[in-house]
């Protein structure tokens, strides 16, 4: 082999090292953007999770349980509800997002007709939908609304629901 060919094959080989390790840092940034992406939802579940109780309150939904995290597997069929807001009579699904889009409303909306079949024990309860984040368009919010969803958006350093107080929420 000459000195030339050498030489490429030893930066053939060099760049083989190089992408691999470029490989494994790419592996390793993607992981550590997850797990950011996980705890700013957390961050944003735990904004949202004590303002259901005072906001629902508002509304005249009284608030005697709030579940974070709801889990329910059942033929074959699954489901995982961000908040579940509990009293006697009422339940709400809330669907929080650091930043809500319309396709969530939409999931979220397909959760909601599923809702009984998979915790059936609230099916003599009056259900109702809602939908949180800390970033939540205008026109996101206008189409929830539009589904009969509650709206709850961060204002300043609180939590507000954005539905106007002749809102009625439709009842699953």
């Amino acid at each position: 082999m000459t000195t030339a060919q050498e030489e490429v094959w030893e930066i053939l080989r060099k760049l083989a090292v190089s992408s691999e390790e470029t490989d494994r840092k790419l592996k390793e940034v993607t992981k550590a953007i997850g797990r950011l992406g996980n705890r700013l939802g957390e961050f944003v579940e735990e904004m949202v999770r004590p303002a259901v109780v005072r906001l629902f309150q508002q509304r005249g939904i009284a608030v005697h349980q709030v579940f974070r995290g709801a889990y329910a597997e059942r033929d074959g069929d699954a489901m995982e509800i961000d908040l579940l807001v509990v009293n006697s009579v009422d339940v709400v699904l809330v669907e929080v997002k650091s930043e809500l889009k319309v396709d969530d409303v939409k999931e979220h909306m397909l959760r909601l007709e599923r809702f009984k079949k998979l915790f059936p024990q609230y099916a003599g309860f009056r259900v109702m939908g809602a939908v949180a984040g800390m970033v939540v368009a205008e026109e996101t919010a206008r189409f929830a609304y539009r589904q009969g969803l509650f709206v709850l958006a961060q204002s300043g350093d609180t939590v507000t629901i954005r539905n106007d107080k002749d809102f009625q929420p439709v009842v699953w």
